[in-house]
């Protein structure tokens, strides 16, 4: 018999309807009778595509006797994370003071009937194991919660009440420090002392890709012709295109690495992440030329658009499991692929296998993920690719989230606009996704975050939202120069500055929850350094200094921090040093920037913009004035070099 979660739009909760536990959505009716019967809360947090939140499902939350501990002594809560990052936010917070360390999903809170966490998890497994209170397994930490709930236990109430008051102090910056271009060279040593010199990238395992970090060693490359900065560049994007967390066959990148070599992804495929790392790879291509950069980029953007897309909205993620376990569908047996091989004609099949890393013994229990031996892609690899997409094709495809976000949406539109400056038919899927995302997520003016395909939206926008949004518009200006973009991309960050801002502060939601937007990136570039982005475009664009001022107030509040420890927020760095170097924009006619968006693209200079006027030559500008003009496009380099 279904539960309460049957009537929820969001795929992650509709994956639990069926569960023996009596789940209860996000609601004031949980709450009320969670302080009327005198019942602990249990809320789970997860998302559709979560491999460790199907385990627990599966372990605990389809255990009878979990669940019958759940139904009698708790009240259960259900939350996608993807749906309400602001519930997630506030809990990831609880989670992070009580065991000093990062948390993850799925996150498993423990909250007294007036709903003060007191106990913060991730995976619990059903039984118990050897040592403290981290190896107590499910049933025997829920019995002992329940006791100590039933019996109103002095010590547990006084220390969810000292928790309640260290979550509601707010901590103040120390004084501002000078922006200054500075910072970079500390920057660059944090990187330089996180940075995998073997495989690349800045963590050991598990190994995530930190596009943002990619993209502002590419800006400080353009601006300082740097070297060190260009070879980690290089060398990551060399080592993850190999394969492995790089999908080979159908493109796109899995959210991580469970291993240093980008060989043993995590299989499940997030829309910010591809989004973010087309853009580095479109990025990277145009500082660096080299073709092989551009068509993984393509492949990124052609996976989404041909499997993840529907009215031209983009799916939010697809799962890592498919047939009950984890990455069945995207692994390949040496036999299946020897014999494939073989049959088509191929002669040297196992120098191919040798080259893809398709060994008898496999290098992933006992089957295998593609991967390239070296740089060098098979010559014939487009055609054994195909016929590798026909043993998938027999295959169950994992769980597709149907979900529709406008912050990770306008992430791709904007990565789309920014491939389109190369090759003009991504330019116009961008401008047909972005109309698509205005049309079904900004209703009667209301911008709203997040809604399942064909549903309608219902949980209302975050500052991401805004973020996002505002950031594809402009990029959707300087690709048309369409005046209604420009003016959108206006309109959304003055209701942000309006909603979220405060003294050079930024709030992440407001209402129910009001939560404060982290500056450092995370998961993926922080909403605020998206909207101190967005607002130095306006100042450039529109040559108003508000938006400027508020932009040098948010990085002012944070200066100390970002001066300390520029290694968490590479992407306010790069706004840092856009707003002491300054934008360039350049005029000249329609037409003309349209025609020459690629080489206009490939510029030395990473700031710039593009504004339609009736000028004929190239108008080279500054804040407010311009202050050189030429016929000869290949003459800007030399003209922005010569300003500084």
């Amino acid at each position: 018999m279904s539960n309460r979660l049957k009537l929820e739009d969001s795929p992650y909760l509709q994956q639990h309807k069926d569960n023996p536990v009596d789940w209860y959505p996000w609601c004031d009716e949980a709450f009320l009778k969670a302080k009327e019967e005198n019942k602990a809360i249990f809320i789970s947090i997860g998302y559709s595509s979560c491999h460790w939140c199907h385990v627990m499902e599966e372990k605990v939350f389809e255990n009878q006797e979990c669940a019958d501990i759940l139904n009698k002594s708790f009240v259960c809560i259900k939350v996608d994370r993807e749906e309400r990052p602001d519930i997630d936010k506030h809990y990831q917070e609880v989670y992070m003071m009580l065991n000093r360390r990062a948390g993850g999903w799925p996150t498993s809170i423990f909250c007294t009937p007036e709903n003060k966490p007191f106990f913060a998890g991730t995976y619990i497994p059903p039984e118990s194991r050897e040592g403290n209170i981290e190896g107590m397994g499910f049933i025997e930490l829920t019995k002992l919660i329940a006791e100590k709930i039933s019996q109103k236990d002095e010590q547990l109430l006084k220390n969810a009440d000292e928790i309640e008051t260290f979550l509601n102090h707010k901590e103040h910056p120390k004084e501002a420090t000078v922006l200054k271009e500075d910072f970079v060279k500390n920057f660059m040593l944090q990187v330089k002392n996180n940075y995998d010199t073997h495989y690349g990238g800045f963590s050991v395992a598990p190994k995530f890709p930190h596009a943002s970090t990619l993209g502002t060693l590419l800006v400080i490359d353009r601006l300082y012709d740097d070297k060190s900065a260009k070879a980690m560049v290089i060398n990551t994007l060399e080592s993850m295109k190999k394969g492995g967390m790089y999908d080979l066959v159908d493109g796109g990148f899995c959210r991580y690495s469970v291993d240093e070599k980008w060989l043993v992804p995590h299989f499940e495929k997030m829309l910010y992440d591809n989004a973010l790392l087309c853009e580095v790879y479109t990025n990277a291509y145009l500082s660096y030329a080299d073709e092989s950069y551009l068509k993984v980029a393509k492949e990124i953007a052609d996976f989404w658009h041909n499997h993840m897309s529907e009215d031209n909205l983009f799916y939010s993620a697809s799962d890592a499991d498919s047939e009950g376990e984890e990455g069945t569908y995207f692994v390949f047996g040496y036999e299946e692929v020897h014999k494939l091989l073989s049959s088509n004609g191929y002669k040297n099949v196992d120098e191919i296998l040798e080259m893809l890393s398709i060994s008898k013994d496999g290098n992933f229990e006992g089957k295998n993920i593609l991967r390239f031996k070296d740089e060098t892609v098979p010559k014939e690899f487009e055609g054994i690719k195909s016929l590798l997409r026909g043993l998938r094709a027999k295959r169950k495809y994992p769980f597709i989230d149907k979900k529709i976000q406008t912050s990770w949406s306008g992430m791709m539109i904007k990565a789309l606009f920014n491939l389109g400056k190369i090759d003009d038919t991504y330019k116009q899927k961008a401008v047909k996704s972005l109309d698509a995302l205005m049309e079904v997520m900004y209703i009667d003016g209301k911008l709203y975050h997040t809604t399942l395909i064909h549903k309608i939206p219902k949980v209302e926008a975050f500052l991401e939202d805004y973020a996002f949004l505002a950031q594809a518009l402009i990029e959707a200006f300087n690709a048309t120069q369409d005046e209604l973009y420009l003016l959108r991309a206006q309109h959304f960050a003055n209701l942000a500055l309006e909603n979220f801002y405060d003294k050079g502060t930024w709030k992440f939601s407001i209402g129910e929850f009001e939560t404060k937007a982290e500056v450092s990136d995370n998961t993926y570039t922080s909403a605020v350094g998206i909207m101190v982005d967005v607002l130095l475009s306006l100042n450039s664009l529109l040559e108003d200094d508000k938006y400027s001022h508020f932009a040098f107030k948010t990085m002012e509040y944070n200066s100390y921090e970002l001066g300390r420890r520029p290694v968490i927020y590479p992407y306010i760095l790069r706004q840092i040093l856009r707003y002491l170097k300054g934008d360039i924009v350049i005029k000249s006619e329609q037409k003309k920037l349209q025609s020459n968006s690629l080489a206009l693209a490939q510029l030395g200079y990473p700031f710039i913009q593009l504004k339609a006027s009736e000028d004929k030559n190239y108008m080279v500008c500054g804040d407010k004035s311009c202050f050189a003009n030429t016929d000869n496009i290949n003459d800007i380099n030399d003209i922005i070099k010569k300003s500084f």
